[in-house]
């Protein structure tokens, strides 16, 4: 058997580096460099969010395109997702600037992956530090260490959706008053930060905003994989009109890469894949597992009364709810997107929705979550 790669690890009471001096901020707008110039010059590359599902298949492209990896993790980190990766860890929080000053250090790239995605917190506050003032924080950073390259990880969360109901896209307009529930605004928030950061300051940042990512190594999981997982153990009788943007996370992950060599900085890149009404993901979820789909389709007012009470029992019990508030009143909408600003500025080019679908069912049930 070959030898298993070791992670490296950095303590974040490890001593501060010098830190290099501040980028100028007099150019906002620069061109994206080519790939041949990255794969030359641009070798070390932070990675935040890596021991979670985007940011690890991001952490694993990069390694797998020659980057030398290093990834940001707080001391109690799940850090399964990084096994047989030859990645630098080193220890710090959103939280905790002084450990994100240390992260960026010597850094040529940064891919913020990182964020609290939850559709229900009992502690909306802390979700707000994380997503926003953990990326002001980081961008900061990034700046102050003179990093040349940032690939930010938004979220459709942060867009609009068509009054028509046609597919939304990156000029879909869109406000803070739109944004149904803590996490989508603080996505929308985030991304704002950004974006003033890039405006003002010169960060050389190029947004991604993924759909709904489906596939291998989901280990919390999150609120999407909770889908595929509930309809293939047959826990979801019932569904509401709605619909999502289904992406393999592994495209995700590409996206990010591409957005890194071709994209422009301050620009948002949509990565998704195929549009699909949840009736279509249990239909296919139930086929691939050999089960019956829920054939029951309920009103969105029922759903947001068992909502209401499921809320209330988590808070009781101290669990996570069944069904969220949040969640049923973005149902009300179809979540659908067009990715066909990355497809032509970026070449991005995601595989059908089937094996995102196929992939997460095969990878959940290897992994103990559909016993």
């Amino acid at each position: 058997m070959p030898e298993r790669r070791r992670r490296r690890v950095l303590a974040i009471g490890e001593p501060d580096g010098v830190a290099l001096a501040m980028r100028p901020p007099s150019v906002v707008r620069v061109p994206a460099p080519t790939p041949a110039l990255f794969a030359a010059c641009m070798t070390t590359s932070l990675v935040t969010g890596a021991s979670g599902f985007v940011g690890s298949a991001v952490a694993r492209r990069l390694a797998a395109a020659g980057h030398r990896v290093r990834v940001l993790a707080r001391p109690t980190s799940d850090l399964r997702n990084l096994e047989g990766l030859d990645v630098e860890v080193v220890l710090g929080d959103l939280l905790d600037p002084p450990s994100l000053r240390r992260a960026v250090e010597g850094c040529d790239a940064l891919f913020h992956a990182a964020a609290d995605y939850r559709l229900w917190v009992p502690d909306a506050e802390r979700m707000i530090a994380t997503n926003v003032d953990g990326t002001r924080a980081l961008m900061l950073a990034a700046l102050d260490a003179g990093v040349g390259r940032v690939v930010y990880t938004s979220s459709v969360a942060a867009l609009g959706y068509r009054p028509d109901g046609e597919p939304a896209d990156e000029r879909t307009t869109v406000s803070l008053d739109a944004m149904v529930g803590t996490y989508k605004r603080s996505k929308y928030l985030a991304e704002q930060a950004v974006l003033e950061l890039v405006e003002a300051r010169g960060l050389p940042a190029v947004i991604v905003n993924p759909s709904s990512p489906m596939g291998p190594r989901d280990v919390k999981p999150t609120p999407t994989g909770r889908i595929v997982i509930d309809a293939a153990c047959g826990r979801m009788p019932a569904f509401v009109d709605t619909g999502l943007n289904v992406v393999h996370v592994e495209d995700v992950a590409e996206g990010h890469l591409l957005a890194f060599a071709r994209g422009a900085v301050g620009e948002r890149y949509v990565l998704g894949g195929e549009n699909l009404t949840l009736r279509e993901i249990l239909v296919r979820v139930a086929e691939l597992v050999g089960r019956s789909p829920p054939g029951l389709r309920i009103p969105h007012g029922a759903a947001l009364a068992f909502a209401h009470a499921s809320e209330a029992w988590a808070r009781l019990r101290g669990r996570e709810p069944m069904a969220t508030v949040d969640g049923v009143r973005m149902a009300r909408r179809k979540m659908f997107f067009s990715s066909a600003k990355a497809a032509r500025e970026l070449g991005y080019a995601p595989r059908p929705a089937q094996e995102a679908l196929r992939d997460a069912v095969r990878w959940f049930g290897e992994n103990g979550y559909l016993d």
